[in-house]
């Protein structure tokens, strides 16, 4: 799914930001990005969903070597990525289930379909009562899931998150993940940039760390053994 060899980047003359990152994700896999703040999350984030080319080395997304890509070429390989940013980035004069049916309506999916499953999706992540709410009208946490929603609602093969959960109490942080695994569990590669301590240990899954601008790979966490061997 995910191919890095040697990959960095630099924003103009400046210091590298990503320095020699090298990792593969597999298709169907689940990671947590994490790593301090200033650790280049956000830009290796950037590098996946396909929104910067690497400045060395090589980036491969489904198979193919993105380095040489035009942007052409690259649309087909944004429209299987999923992306929740930071900033939300929602359409300020688009209603909530207006933001989430774009992606569906611009695939020109049938408007029965994107009624039933926007509506339904919405209602998932506690919005029911938001449809035609604009998003100057809503919460940081409400624009954040429907953020989510509109990421989630084409199931696409790979799903990318920028602190999905930061504006979110544990309860919605928690139920928002179990999204997240349901989508997993149907085959979408997931990534996740959080520095959520208690759902990554509740979680479990593999993380990525980068810390200043060098990336290490852990393992999956079993966090109910790590608790035991901590009582013991």
């Amino acid at each position: 799914m995910i191919r890095f060899e040697h990959a960095g980047l630099r924003y103009g003359i400046g210091p590298e930001i990503l320095s020699d990152i090298s990792f593969t994700l597999d298709p169907g896999s689940f990671h947590f990005l994490t790593g301090p703040s200033g650790a280049g999350k956000t830009s290796l984030l950037s590098l996946m969903y396909l929104g910067r080319k690497p400045t060395r080395g090589l980036v491969s997304m489904f198979g193919q070597n993105i380095n040489g890509m035009t942007r052409s070429q690259l649309a087909p390989l944004r429209q299987r990525i999923g992306v929740v940013f930071q900033d939300f980035r929602l359409l300020q004069h688009l209603s909530a289930f207006d933001n989430v049916a774009l992606p569906l309506r611009i695939q020109g999916r049938p408007e029965k379909e994107v009624r039933n499953n926007v509506q339904e999706l919405l209602e998932w992540v506690g919005l029911g009562d938001q449809l035609r709410a604009l998003p100057s009208t809503m919460s940081g946490g409400q624009q954040q899931r429907v953020a989510i929603a509109r990421a989630v609602i084409t199931r696409p093969r790979l799903l990318l998150a920028d602190e999905p959960t930061g504006n979110l109490d544990d309860e919605i942080g928690y139920r928002l993940l179990n999204l997240f695994d349901q989508l997993n569990r149907m085959g979408t590669t997931i990534v996740i940039a959080t520095h959520n301590q208690r759902l990554m240990e509740r979680f479990g899954h593999p993380r990525l760390v980068l810390d200043k601008g060098n990336l290490q790979v852990q393992p999956q966490v079993n966090w109910l053994r790590r608790k035991i061997e901590g009582i013991f």
